[in-house]
């Protein structure tokens, strides 16, 4: 499966698409428009070993609720994120059996490296 979640409004993730420029096998989904599905966020949960790793700690509403105050287990972080879409950590970039999460600079480079090898 080739497949990237991002945020079309986040230009971040724009500027990370356009970097990558995946190629047209690439599904690309937009995770306010169409919602994450239990069964993608399991796969994502099993490339990268945990939800926590796929959890963005950095959104609005993680302050908002003040989960940091919260000891919030496995099956906390997969319900927050089934949830609400700004809990996920973008862009996701599924490629085979490899996923790449958030935007970091050595992920992208990673991504980008696998994507146009």
């Amino acid at each position: 499966m080739k497949k990237i979640f991002y945020l079309s409004t986040c230009d971040t993730c724009k500027r990370i698409l356009k970097e990558l420029a995946p190629s047209s096998d690439f599904i690309l989904q937009d995770i306010k428009q169409e919602a994450i599905t239990p069964e993608d966020l399991k796969i994502m949960a099993d490339l990268s070993g945990s939800y926590e790793s796929l959890f963005s700690k950095r959104a609005r509403l993680y302050k908002e609720r003040n989960l940091k105050e919260q000891n919030l287990s496995e099956a906390d972080y997969k319900q927050l994120i089934l949830e609400h879409y700004t809990f996920l950590k973008r862009p996701v970039i599924l490629m085979d059996n490899q996923i790449f999460v958030g935007n970091s600079k050595a992920v992208v480079a990673k991504a980008k490296a696998s994507i146009n090898p």
